[in-house]
């Protein structure tokens, strides 16, 4: 069993192989988002070691699955920056602590151990940490597949529903399916490498943001890429591995082939908490009741952080998760060293502790 390595700046924070043995780690994180990776960065500055988990094949949660190109205005010192900008900013931030990410699976089972929680995830990855950190934003995400016969046996290889690696697709053939923010995004930033892209949407409005639905009927005014509209997806053709092309139809049964090599259906991530909900939280119409000043759940030693975690006034912005984070992250220290005290120091004293073998 091995964890998905991610590619990039990622690779630098991965570890590639995890054992069937239960692994041992003072911080067990659900959710590898910004609030999720930024916990790993205050837990490192009190030296806890951190494990993060993930449904996602890749790191960055709703940020980068939903909205990868999309500039962020209300990040501390950082005027603008892309969703894809802020989790290439804080997996540097973090690399210096090691942590272990386990993606591509959920945590399907929590536990009391003696004084700890053990994990275990849907492909039989065994975590035991003394605390856990629930970041799991609005809980895990899998794709709105489109109903298209034999779509399974091309998925990962021709059939994507999130982009992990952009350069994956230079020179290639596309078909981008789908008419809100992913969809465009995508068409917009793999205009310039890919080989063709023809977009494919039922209406003739798009449902992006009015600046980038604008670049994109820019893009195809300049030939880079063809609008397919009205149609939606009818079929794909291919040997079972590799795909030939995609067939669309119009609502009154037109039919076009259009030959590709990918096909990136964009048609939104359904969420759930799942087996999150049988865990004794409290949790109620996707969220987790917590402590405000600690983000303490009812269980100890577990808390909760970024949108899952709810308390009276809260405001669902990532620096309010960030803030968490750093909450939870020293109430964690006391869980994991209860015969130590904590003498808070700032980072400008203390720089970037090294991870202690």
């Amino acid at each position: 069993m091995s964890t998905q390595t991610p590619s990039g700046t990622e690779a630098a924070v991965t570890e590639a192989a995890v054992t069937e043995a239960t692994e041992v780690t003072d911080v067990a994180i659900i959710g590898a988002g910004p609030v999720g990776l930024f916990a790993v960065f205050e837990c490192g500055m009190l030296q806890l070691r951190c494990h993060v988990i993930d449904a996602l094949p890749t790191l960055g949660g709703q940020c980068v699955a939903l909205y990868p190109e999309k500039p962020i205005y209300d990040i501390p010192a950082a005027p603008e920056l892309t969703a894809s900008e802020l989790i290439a900013r804080l997996q540097q931030q973090i690399a210096p602590f090691q942590p272990r990410f386990h993606l591509d699976q959920q945590v399907t089972e929590l536990q009391r151990r003696d004084a700890a929680w053990e994990l275990t995830t849907s492909r039989g990855t065994r975590i035991r940490a003394r605390a856990v950190m629930v970041a799991a934003g609005v809980g895990a995400f899998g794709p709105n597949r489109p109903p298209l016969p034999g779509i399974e046996q091309y998925e990962g290889r021709c059939v994507h529903y999130l982009v992990a690696e952009r350069e994956r697709f230079r020179g290639q053939r596309l078909v981008i399916a789908g008419g809100g923010d992913s969809a465009v995004d995508w068409a917009i930033a793999l205009a310039d490498s890919a080989a063709e892209i023809h977009v494919i949407h039922r209406r003739e409005q798009f449902r992006a943001a009015p600046e980038t639905s604008a670049r994109l009927h820019e893009l195809a005014a300049a030939g880079k890429i063809q609008l397919v509209i009205p149609y939606q997806l009818a079929a794909l053709e291919g040997d079972g591995e590799r795909l030939g092309a995609v067939v669309v139809k119009t609502l009154k049964g037109e039919e076009r082939r259009i030959e590709a090599d990918h096909l990136l259906a964009f048609f939104g991530l359904a969420s759930k908490l799942g087996p999150i909900n049988d865990w004794g939280l409290g949790a109620h119409n996707g969220v987790i009741p917590v402590d405000p000043s600690t983000c303490a759940t009812s269980l100890p030693g577990v808390f909760a952080i970024g949108d899952i975690a709810n308390y009276p006034r809260k405001l669902k912005l990532i620096l309010t998760g960030f803030a968490e984070a750093a909450h939870a992250a020293h109430a964690a220290y006391a869980v994991v060293h209860p015969d130590r005290a904590l003498h808070f120091e700032h980072s400008t004293t203390v720089g970037v502790p090294l991870r202690e073998p």
